[in-house]
């Protein structure tokens, strides 16, 4: 295990810059309004020369116990609790706040080991900078500035030299057989219930308040003998809707963690139905070629009229990807877990799993010789031969004469075909159709001296016969 630093202060004095500076990544979202952070993001220091620590950034406490504010406090807090290593940040060119007195006094009683670091300090008088912090009675104060990367190193060192050779936190680590799965959906339809109802804990902040997560946080599990990564990501909203650079920042952290993914988990909202933003969710997978499983959350809340104009919409409004598996659940009660996690499995093993080269040229020619590309112009497509271009998604690579022809309903009868004998479900199938290029095109036959004068005995032999 590696021991655990955890980064601590209140809201817009550059936690998630220094805890980006330290893991050298872009993790962390940054922008200049408070209350950016508000789940726990754990990452991994790697310095040069040094032993790797595991950091975790939190949400600035703002010194309330309702709501958002008081949620995100309980988060950091919890964070304190369980780290090795605690570094109060505090913010040079403000100075001392009350806010900053209260978490003092809280992290003493709760007695954890704690560094002072006084952030944002370039361009200002360091000495008196520290000197205005001097009434916390710290003994070893490191002034940093985690935008330029200054005092990077010496907080390095000292962090280094406090803390224990093992620790209590989990890293994330970069194991290939943990699955990767994203949450993804709507604001407000349950993706942080779900991923706290999963970890049997209050992992994540969950509020009825639409747009409360706002970063894309990993965390690893471990159910019934299998290893996951969990992805809880923000709710994605119609582009007109977003107008804060935040909500901006969000969406490309979410964009990202469906690339990153092996199954994008989409959740829907039963008593909603299946609306057009959806839709535009499941765009965004498909875009990616991510696998799919459809979960249709607070299914407990509907009465059986309700469930079944829902079960309507599903089939209606999500015929583009009917070979998803539609799974309903309820994140607040747990029920439908099982099922979706089987699903889960389902189709994390149809993106992954690899095809030889002669099981897919037989296919292609089973399905060409059951039903033959319809004739265009005077002349059929011919399908040679096939071979697999990848996984995650399954792609197909198809040789052959004049592809650029197949109309896209054969194209559709060769998706279903393979789906049908390699037993794809949950996942996008991808062709790509290669016409083989004719040797001697652009080429003139030049004619020897010999044929220049067999050419010419044949003409006068044809002229003397007419």
């Amino acid at each position: 295990m590696l021991p655990l630093v955890a980064l601590v202060g209140r809201p817009n004095v550059g936690k998630s810059t220094l805890f980006n500076a330290l893991t050298r990544t872009r993790d962390a979202l940054v922008h200049d309004q408070p209350g950016v952070t508000r789940d726990r993001n754990y990452g991994v220091a790697r310095p040069e020369g040094m032993r790797p620590f595991a950091v975790v950034d939190t949400g600035g406490i703002a010194g309330e116990d309702e709501g958002l504010a008081g949620a995100t406090a309980r988060q950091a807090r919890a964070a304190a609790e369980e780290a090795d290593l605690v570094l109060f940040i505090v913010d040079g060119r403000e100075g001392p706040s009350a806010l900053d007195d209260d978490i003092l006094r809280w992290l003493r009683k709760a007695a954890r080991p704690t560094l002072l670091v006084v952030n944002k300090t370039d361009g200002i008088d360091v000495r008196a900078a520290i000197a205005e912090f001097a009434r916390y009675g710290f003994e070893d104060v490191i002034a940093v500035s985690s935008a330029h990367r200054q005092g990077i190193d010496e907080l390095l060192e000292d962090v280094m030299k406090r803390l224990p050779e093992e620790g209590t936190s989990v890293e994330l680590d970069a194991d290939p057989e943990r699955i990767r799965v994203a949450f993804i959906g709507r604001p407000n339809v349950g993706k942080s219930t779900l991923v706290n109802r999963l970890l049997g804990e209050e992992r994540m902040i969950a509020s009825e308040v639409p747009g409360t997560t706002r970063d894309a946080v990993s965390v690893d599990m471990e159910r019934d003998g299998r290893r996951y990564r969990l992805v809880d990501t923000a709710g994605l909203r119609r582009k007109r809707s977003v107008d804060e650079a935040v909500e901006k920042f969000s969406i490309i952290k979410t964009l990202a963690a469906i690339e990153e993914c092996q199954v994008a988990v989409v959740m829907l909202d039963a008593g909603e139905g299946v609306t057009d933003q959806d839709a535009s969710v499941l765009g965004y997978a498909l875009d990616a070629g991510r696998a799919l499983v459809v979960a249709v959350n607070k299914w407990d809340g509907q009465t059986d009229y309700q469930r079944q104009q829902t079960e309507n919409l599903l089939v209606r409004k999500l015929a583009f990807v009917e070979w998803a598996e539609a799974v309903r659940i309820s994140a607040k009660h747990g029920s439908g877990l099982r099922e979706l996690f089987a699903a889960i499995h389902r189709a994390h093993r149809s993106a992954t799993t690899e095809i030889g080269t002669s099981e897919v040229t037989k296919a292609m020619e089973i399905a060409y010789e059951t039903n033959p590309p319809p004739v265009v112009r005077g002349h059929a497509p011919k399908l040679r031969f096939a071979h697999p271009g990848g996984v995650n998604p399954p792609t197909f690579i198809v040789h052959g004469t004049r592809l650029r022809t197949l109309a896209d309903s054969y194209k559709r009868y060769l998706e279903n075909f393979f789906r049908k004998r390699f037993k794809l479900v949950g996942t996008p199938v991808r062709f790509i159709f290669k016409e083989g290029t004719n040797p001697y095109e652009g080429k003139k036959n030049v004619l020897t001296e010999r044929q220049v004068a067999k050419k010419r005995r044949l003409i006068r032999h044809v002229k003397r016969g007419k």
